[in-house]
């Protein structure tokens, strides 16, 4: 069957920004939410036709988030999306998801301080580095690049099944990206070494094609004129919606933090007045509403009511549903996800029928082809008398009537195969 290359120039569309940040019944707000579901719905069906959506990681949000990132392009999209479920099964992600353990967590923190922290005034996790504290060399006596990647991949996941879901619920609204705070203080070009590039790439790679659209905001502080230099290197990698939501800053900083942050949920060493000190440190404390008793058995609750095959569809109920009561709502995501089987199953069926249909048609052609031959042998002779003539038609009727019971038969199988299916 061919492809149909689709876009958005037909649907209005927006880029789903406004979806985290409106808490007032805007209009103009619900159509650009509207718009986007249409192209959401679009997506799925395209990949339904194709028999390409898969029974896990096909839920509303990750739909989205390849949207966004093909900047609602279907056809490119739809690439994407199949290369992230490629890659998913090759670097065995649901494998490292739930059995890898990164023994090393504790040390690999002292050489690299980073972690999330809390919630910004949005209710979005907050993820800090402290860039110009790394050790690398110890850093890598500790792990490999390999093993890091695997902690990495671990984090996004629970980050997409847990920590989204949970300030969803928490915040009453949909939250799906982060904000990210960098500090550099004494960070330069000597700090990018081939071991410090060769991680910055692989990490860099899995974002952007396998969890994009996650970042909502990302702060670099304390930036000075080495990091500004290195930053021009930097940002060679990086593609320009990314780009456009990274802000540099020097040493005052402050006062465009606080803009996102309350004092209180940022550290004390960016100039908040939080210290986790009961739980050693703001970047180990990996502190926020995900670590709530309450959140996290609603979460499982949904998770349990649901696809129990698939942990993002928690995402999709949980966000849809954060500012409502989720019982309430949990028999119409369970109807919505039949709706999708149905439709799925009903697809396969109507390709099958017409898979028949190609082959039933295919024959009835075949039989045609042989019955023009057949004619075409027993075409009479103009020369010969009207008496042979006479005798050659007596001849030809046991013939005709084999070529009417051979067209009858064709026809009736082939009406029969259509039929059936």
């Amino acid at each position: 069957m061919q492809e149909t290359e689709v876009s958005a120039r037909d649907i209005h569309i927006s880029d789903g920004s406004e979806e985290e940040d409106s808490m007032q019944p805007d209009l103009f707000h619900e159509h650009h939410i509207s718009n986007n579901e249409q192209m959401v719905e679009a997506f799925r069906n395209l990949l339904l036709l194709h028999g390409q959506l898969p029974a896990k990681h096909g839920d509303r949000n990750t739909l989205l988030r390849f949207l966004k990132m093909r900047d609602f392009d279907l056809g490119k999209a739809k690439d994407a999306f199949l290369n992230y479920m490629k890659w998913r099964v090759d670097s065995k992600v649901d494998m490292i998801s739930k059995e890898f353990k990164y023994e090393e967590y504790g040390e690999v923190k002292r050489h690299y301080p980073h972690g999330f922290h809390k919630v910004d005034k949005s209710g979005r996790p907050i993820y800090i580095e402290r860039l110009g504290m790394v050790d690398l060399n110890a850093f890598l006596k500790a792990t490999t690049i390999e093993r890091y990647v695997k902690y990495h991949i671990k984090e996004q996941e629970k980050t997409l099944s847990l920590r989204y879901p949970a300030c969803s619920i928490a915040s009453e609204k949909h939250v799906s990206s982060t904000t990210t705070i960098l500090d550099v203080s004494g960070l330069g070009m000597s700090n990018f070494s081939k071991s410090a590039r060769s991680l910055f790439m692989e990490i860099q790679k899995i974002d952007s094609n396998y969890y994009p659209e996650t970042l909502h905001r990302l702060f670099v502080v304390n930036a000075n004129s080495g990091f500004r230099m290195l930053w021009l290197a930097l940002k060679t990698f990086l593609d320009a919606r990314t780009l456009a939501k990274v802000q540099v800053l020097g040493p005052n900083y402050l006062g465009e933090l606080l803009e996102a942050i309350d004092p209180s949920n940022l550290p004390t060493f960016l100039g908040g007045n939080c210290t986790c000190s009961d739980r050693g440190g703001c970047l180990f404390s990996d502190e926020g509403p995900w670590n709530d008793p309450n959140i996290e058995a609603k979460i499982q609750e949904t998770f349990t009511m649901g696809d129990a095959d698939s942990e993002e569809h928690t995402m999709d109920k949980v966000s849809e549903n954060a500012s409502t009561n989720q019982k309430e709502n949990s028999g119409k995501n369970m109807i919505t996800l039949k709706k999708y089987a149905s439709l799925r199953d009903a697809v396969k069926e109507a390709q099958k029928r017409i898979e028949m249909l190609e082959m039933s048609l295919h024959e009835t052609k075949r039989a045609m082809n042989g019955l023009a031959e057949i004619i075409e042998t027993i075409k009479p002779n103009q020369t010969e008398t009207t008496n042979s003539q006479m005798q050659t038609g007596l001849d030809r009727k046991p013939i005709d009537d084999k070529c009417n019971h051979v067209w009858s038969q064709s026809v009736t199988h082939a009406t029969a195969r259509v039929i059936d299916y």
